[in-house]
């Protein structure tokens, strides 16, 4: 497990993070989310051991990483924001280094390495430099130093950028796999990241938590949480007796394509309503949709809130 009590990061009278408390279990892959200046990075960086907190703490499977901080280090595998590496080495020389500093020699590292060196498809530039290699690759190499010692808790900073949509599903694969039995946290922010590979998300904005909760709960909190949308040609007046309905809030059509929005009353469903009114309009529907709700719409709700109390407080 991987769990946090009041953990923050202050410097000077600027809190980067503060009173974040966080429980991943085994099993559970949380997507953290939030703004660039979030504070994010910071709190990957104290849960890993690079930062002391100014409170708190941060435990990873059972040790504090300030009090017992070579324990919580080798229990964990940590992928760091921008992937840094040693350039001048060739990253076969990179991950040997990394199998032996993490106690791997022999026939076992030999057999991580080996493992790593398939799963991440690093074959082809094993005898390059890493400085020479391209983002994806760095990125890649990173993560296998991160995954060499088999770790039970991981945590993964950005850990498709740069990858081309092909390495960034297998990566998915890869995390879906490991986490039967391991914690994970990944730092993102692509939303449909967190939908391939993530269970838990949570929200941070300003230093602080803001909302936690598996993707379906996040998506009930949005406005589109039982909206449905529909193309069709011609539907001005099917549009107009939609927004006359006491079960709709409003309709909204996408200036773009055209696509037209029914967002309900209360979250209330109208799927119904809005196939029945349809039907007898007779409107000759290209696409219909029931939306479970949009977690762009529901971060993009909570950090203007936050925001704005920001401002408010200032």
């Amino acid at each position: 497990m991987i769990q946090t009590e009041n953990l923050g990061k202050r410097y000077g009278r600027f809190d980067a993070v503060a009173g974040l408390n966080l429980k991943v279990a085994p099993g559970q892959v949380l997507a953290l989310l939030g703004p660039n200046g979030a504070g994010k990075t910071t709190s990957m960086r104290m849960i890993a051991g690079f930062l002391r907190p100014s409170s708190g703490r941060a435990v990873v499977c059972g040790h504090d990483v300030v009090r017992d901080p070579i324990a919580a280090r080798r229990a964990l595998g940590y992928l760091p924001e921008g992937a840094p590496s040693y350039g001048e080495l060739a990253v076969a020389e990179f991950l040997n280094f990394a199998a032996r500093v993490r106690g791997l020699t022999g026939i076992t590292g030999a057999r991580r390495m080996d493992e790593m060196v398939e799963r991440l498809q690093l074959q082809p530039v094993l005898a390059q430099t890493i400085e020479t290699l391209s983002k994806g690759f760095r990125r890649r190499v990173c993560l296998a130093q991160a995954l060499l010692h088999d770790p039970p808790a991981l945590i993964l900073d950005e850990p498709t950028d740069g990858l081309d949509p092909n390495q960034q599903r297998e990566v998915h694969a890869l995390i879906r796999g490991m986490a039967r039995d391991r914690t994970i946290i990944v730092s993102t922010h692509a939303l449909d990241e967190v939908r391939a590979a993530c269970n838990r998300v949570a929200i941070v904005a300003h230093g602080r938590l803001r909302v936690e909760g598996t993707p379906a709960e996040l998506e009930k909190r949005s406005r589109y949480h039982h909206a449905v949308s529909f193309r069709a040609p011609a539907s001005a007046l099917a549009r107009e007796l939609l927004a006359r309905q006491p079960e709709v809030e409003t309709v909204e059509v996408d200036p773009v394509d055209g696509r037209v929005t029914v967002f309900p009353r209360d979250s209330g469903e109208i799927f119904s309503i809005v196939v029945k009114l349809l039907e007898e309009q007779r409107v000759r529907v290209e696409e219909l949709q029931l939306e479970r709700g949009r977690l762009e719409d529901v971060f993009r709700q909570v950090t203007d809130e936050a925001f704005e109390e920001t401002a408010v407080a200032a």
